[in-house]
């Protein structure tokens, strides 16, 4: 008598993963900030380096009261809350500045608007400052992004003395070398964001199932 064959496991067939959606937080709401300039380089990389859609949330303008005289800047009729546009992302490039061996307060006061929203997706940092371009802040970002349980990708984009480093055409002088970092940093928040992305829609996270 045959024995029987025995049929494979049935398996879901994996999803295709979605187009990705990063947001871009710029973490200035100081005037004079040099968030201006080093974005106004860096969006315009990323929209030539990324295939997916972009965000860019300037906290000047994210509908968030911060106190020190920086009051919201009302949102218009149909304009997302800040936490539904964390929701709406697949990944996160934070740009930050270091003050006093941190990062700001109001980036801080804007991450604390969602938790949940956050969660099972990766960050990366464009960081600038002093000598240290912005390392310390970055190392205190990472511990606060770590409870809201955030993957965070190792290599980044630093500018040191950060004044010095962009010419009167607001560009890098390192073009070469900053291109290449934004690249590497890219290609792993992307690996990460879809991995995710697809982790997210077969099995919701943190829900036991």
């Amino acid at each position: 008598m045959n024995e029987p064959l025995t049929q494979p496991p049935s398996h879901s067939p994996t999803p295709a993963p979605a187009p990705l959606r990063l947001a871009v937080i710029l973490g200035s709401v100081r005037d004079g900030r040099f968030a201006d300039t080093l974005s106004s380089w860096l969006v315009p990389e990323l929209r030539q380096l990324h295939d997916g859609e972009l965000d860019v949330i300037d906290l000047r303008h994210a509908g968030l009261s911060f106190g020190w005289g920086h009051e919201p800047t009302p949102l218009s009729d149909g304009t997302p809350r800040f936490d539904e546009r964390i929701a709406a992302a697949d990944g996160f490039v934070f740009v930050v500045p270091e003050y006093n061996h941190s990062f700001p307060g109001p980036l801080k006061t804007a991450i604390d608007q969602a938790y949940a929203e956050w969660n099972a997706k990766p960050a990366a940092f464009v960081s600038y400052g002093g000598v240290s371009g912005g390392l310390r802040a970055v190392e205190q970002l990472r511990l606060v992004l770590g409870e809201l349980h955030v993957v965070d990708i190792r290599d980044g984009v630093s500018f040191p003395n950060v004044g010095r480093q962009f010419d009167a055409n607001g560009q890098p002088r390192d073009a070469q070398g900053v291109h290449q970092a934004l690249r590497l940093m890219l290609r792993q928040l992307e690996w990460w964001a879809h991995a995710l992305q697809v982790a997210r829609r077969q099995r919701p996270y943190g829900s036991g199932s």
